[in-house]
């Protein structure tokens, strides 16, 4: 009796859907990861350019999606103004967390990035009305747990890495609430239906507005750069990792929507 209630259960609970997004969460888990070490591997190459490492990704997702969105000829269905300014937030994101692995270690920072997590709960609960049950709060609250002991280690009680690991918590932290509002603002344009308009629009501002701050804040380091081989391919990969990423989680957001 017992054996057939756990079939009926995983029948019911564990559908192909269910497993098809675990596998792309996990497909997106890896792009950061990859995303995370260039980002490092670059910082350890001795290049302080957090603007131009999002440059890349952004032109590549607005090229590819972009094409298909000017042949499919359709409205906007989200103001362009918005995107405008889910833009501005996600490049000031990008900027601080890979400015971050200039002072603190890949383990901090990705692990101090999970806050995103955090922040996202508190804006959708507030913004877009969602509910969440006791255990994702609860998980929730011991990630913040461990999120604290990270900082903990950084401060000198574990013995952090980096050279200023605790600004280097503090620009991660500061890029997780920018990131939330992007992940938030994707999540309402996802609902709209047009995956395409999003990985379009988003990357197209992200690259206007990151062009407007590289002129102004790494003009002098680029001049300065004398690109190695090592570099061009750090740079190369983290630009395929973010572009996967972002291809990937609105997808994601969407199929989880529509599960709900």
């Amino acid at each position: 009796m017992s054996l057939q209630v756990e079939s009926s259960w995983w029948r019911t609970h564990l559908t192909w859907r269910t497993v098809y997004v675990l596998f792309l969460g996990q497909l997106v888990s890896f792009s950061m990861a990859v995303a995370s070490f260039t980002s490092s591997l670059l910082a350890d190459l001795g290049v302080n350019a957090p603007l131009t490492q999002m440059f890349f990704p952004y032109v590549l997702l607005a090229l590819v999606y972009g094409s298909v969105f000017v042949y499919r000829r359709r409205k906007l269905l989200v103001p362009w103004y918005w995107y405008l300014l889910l833009g501005f937030i996600d490049v000031q994101g990008n900027y601080l967390v890979n400015e971050a692995y200039q002072f603190s270690s890949i383990t901090s920072v990705t692990l101090l990035d999970c806050w995103t997590i955090v922040w996202a709960i508190i804006m959708t609960w507030f913004f877009l009305g969602s509910r969440y049950s006791i255990l994702q709060l609860i998980g929730a609250a011991v990630s913040v747990l461990g999120l604290g002991l990270v900082m903990l280690s950084d401060a000198g009680v574990g013995g952090g890495g980096g050279s200023r690991p605790i600004l280097g918590d503090v620009l991660v932290i500061a890029g997780t609430v920018f990131f939330a509002m992007s992940n938030v603002g994707e999540e309402f344009c996802v609902k709209k239906k047009d995956l395409v308009e999003v990985l379009t629009m988003l990357p197209l501002f992200g690259f206007l507005v990151s062009t407007v701050q590289i002129s102004i804040l790494e003009r002098r380091t680029l001049e300065s750069l004398q690109l190695t081989t090592d570099q061009i391919l750090a740079f190369a990969g983290y630009a395929v990792a973010m572009f996967a990423f972002y291809s990937l989680t609105p997808f994601v957001l969407r199929v989880s929507f529509h599960m709900n």
